[in-house]
């Protein structure tokens, strides 16, 4: 349980950072030994933070829900879908192939590097900072496009689509208040597949280990939005690049060395 936790946690803090979630899971998977195994048991426990962290979302931008839902704000709900198509049969089509090499460290490590460097790119190079308002369907389209990468563990689906924004001209803090609202659709999914999980299972302490898991990454997942969002408004996303380079390096270190 106090591995599982310690996972949940750490999903939640970084499922919205630009940093790549599944490279800190790697390493925390490392340092905590048999939690990988026990994590990949129950893999629902793995959708559990992914629901939690959807609730951060829905909280933190429930007047943008609210406008959706009242058909205040169709154009945003048509931006969403659009750019939430090209990820679905992207997934589609690789849940059919199953590549190995999706499931290489390696790949992952390179990814976290790679794609950090791209943040970092697409933050120096001049732009208009436009607002959302401004967003064509075309532009959506594009950054649904740029989500389907973040398919290759490490690429980062948050930082992908953030790094698209920046690329596209919108600023900073519009470029992740899209990518976070794109990020409904998908985890939407995942919330279903987990309550027919649970409720085929009809396992208790399994129910609570979801519970438990579901509420820390929604703690975790909020504080993070809530912080990020302070933070676009004054600096810039190379902290985050840098972070990233280190924490491939780091990888690959481990990977070399075979510790990974």
């Amino acid at each position: 349980m106090f591995s599982l936790l310690i996972l949940a946690v750490i999903q939640g803090i970084t499922e919205f950072l630009p940093i790549s979630s599944s490279g800190h899971l790697v390493l925390v998977h490392n340092l905590l030994g048999d939690a990988q195994a026990a994590w990949e048991e129950n893999l629902m426990l793995d959708v559990a933070v992914h629901v939690g962290t959807l609730f951060a979302v829905l909280i933190y931008f429930h007047k943008d829900i609210l406008d959706m839902l009242s058909f205040r704000n169709l154009s945003m709900i048509l931006r969403l879908i659009i750019g939430s198509i090209p990820v679905v049969i992207a997934g589609f089509i690789l849940h059919k192939l199953q590549p190995e090499f999706l499931r290489s460290l390696e790949i992952m490590a390179w990814a976290t590097i790679i794609f950090g460097i791209l943040l970092w790119v697409s933050d120096r190079t001049k732009k208009q900072d436009k607002m959302l308002q401004e967003m064509s369907l075309w532009d959506s389209f594009l950054i649904g496009c740029a989500q389907c990468l973040a398919l290759v563990p490490g690429t980062s689906r948050s930082g992908i689509t953030m790094t698209a924004g920046r690329f596209l001209g919108f600023s900073r803090t519009e470029s992740a208040r899209f990518s976070l609202l794109l990020s409904i659709v998908a985890l939407s999914g995942a919330g279903v597949l987990m309550g027919k999980d649970i409720i085929e299972t009809g396992n208790a302490a399994l129910t609570e280990s979801v519970i438990w898991a579901a509420g820390l990454s929604f703690l975790t997942a909020l504080g993070a939005i809530a912080v990020m969002m302070r933070f676009l408004e004054r600096f810039s996303f190379a902290p985050f690049a840098i972070y990233r380079v280190v924490l491939g390096i780091a990888l690959l270190a481990m990977i070399y060395s075979g510790m990974l």
